[in-house]
């Protein structure tokens, strides 16, 4: 029988070797266009299980997203690029969206319900949620420093990667970059 320093070494070696080849597995997908900004995280980080509130006051949770892939896009009312990327994020919805993916919009500060409802008529956004970190403390405890800020979750929960400042998440690149993802999850 092997002591048990040697199976806590082997342990923690294998637990190495699956984190370096989970960044290994992400970095080889595509990254062109806006997403060469995004970082693969060098291992899978568990994500706030804070509640948030829909529209209604209805509290919701990112374990309730458990199973699927998540784009997960930190905005605010008054932010400029915010209002630009909105309906790329839509747009990627719209082409992936299912059982096994998600873009979830998460308002965070003071963004009222009307200012939501009236910031995603004018852009003309249909199809994502109108969720709200109201006291930024989902924001703080993900260490979200500016906006907009997104992130991909993996089905288990965890961040896996993080893209500072806004993009193009309907460009052929960003489109790319998810199929690979989901493909490589099938």
């Amino acid at each position: 029988m092997l002591p048990r320093r040697i199976i806590a070494l082997l342990y923690i070696a294998l637990g190495f070797c699956a984190n370096a080849a989970f960044a290994q597995d992400l970095s080889q997908l595509p990254r062109d266009g806006d997403m060469r900004g995004l970082v693969i995280a060098s291992e899978p980080v568990p994500v706030s299980d804070l509640p948030f509130v829909d529209e209604d006051e209805v509290e919701g949770r990112l374990s309730d997203y458990r199973g699927k892939y998540v784009v997960l896009n930190f905005w605010a009312t008054w932010c400029a690029p915010c209002r630009e990327e909105m309906p790329s994020l839509e747009a990627l919805q719209r082409q992936f969206g299912s059982d096994q993916f998600e873009v979830v919009t998460l308002a965070t500060g003071r963004n009222s319900p009307q200012a939501i409802r009236r910031f995603f008529e004018e852009i003309g956004v249909e199809h994502l949620p109108m969720y709200r970190d109201i006291n930024q403390q989902i924001a703080r405890q993900m260490s979200v420093m500016g906006l907009p800020i997104t992130l991909v979750i993996d089905p288990e929960g965890r961040e896996i990667a993080r893209l500072m400042g806004d993009a193009h998440w309907d460009s052929p690149e960003a489109f790319a970059f998810f199929e690979a993802l989901l493909e490589e999850a099938s």
